[in-house]
């Protein structure tokens, strides 16, 4: 597979669970069963169009109209269902763990966004927080100060507080990106 663009991976591995769940859907009334409840509460946590494609493709839409109208992180992971469902090795690894350094910019830009009060940042940085706070150790601990970090947080003492030196690495790194971002 042709190696794409940073961001474009960077959305397709932040959604890759979502991805699987719906190709999976198409091909398996049990994982559709599965996959509908999780629909609904995009549809509360304001992901209505995506949600609304999505139901396009389960329902056997296929065609790229259902790229019409969708923001560049909606029609990346659109763009990737329908990929996936035609060659699922074109999938993203929903197991791949990435390369914590490559996540500052990416996160970063995520926090930005939510603290400038973009709401689609803030849910996707809500949910993050929730899946690491699942996770434990240090990937706990940063979920547990990203809204810190929303609010404006920038003290690297308080917020490595308990991390070990890798996690500290991680957010002496976030907080740099946010300084570039900052900056613009």
């Amino acid at each position: 597979m042709p190696q794409l663009p940073e961001r474009e991976q960077q959305i397709r591995q932040a959604h890759a669970q979502l991805i699987h769940l719906v190709v999976e859907a198409c091909q398996n009334a049990d994982a559709r069963a599965q996959l509908l409840p999780m629909l609904d509460q995009a549809v509360t946590s304001g992901w209505q169009s995506l949600v609304e494609r999505i139901r396009r493709i389960l329902a056997g839409a296929r065609d790229e109209t259902l790229l019409l109208g969708l923001d560049d992180e909606d029609t990346v992971i659109v763009r990737c269902i329908l990929q996936g469902i035609q060659n699922p090795a074109a999938l993203p690894d929903p197991n791949y763990q990435g390369d914590a350094a490559l996540a500052a910019p990416g996160l970063a830009s995520m926090i930005h966004a939510a603290s400038r009060g973009d709401a689609k940042a803030l849910h996707l940085v809500a949910d993050m927080a929730e899946q690491m706070l699942r996770v434990g150790g240090d990937m706990a601990r940063l979920g547990g100060i990203l809204r810190k970090l929303i609010d404006g947080e920038r003290d690297p003492d308080k917020l490595t507080k308990g991390m070990d030196p890798s996690g500290q690495q991680l957010v002496l790194d976030l907080l740099a990106e946010l300084g570039k971002l900052g900056r613009h």
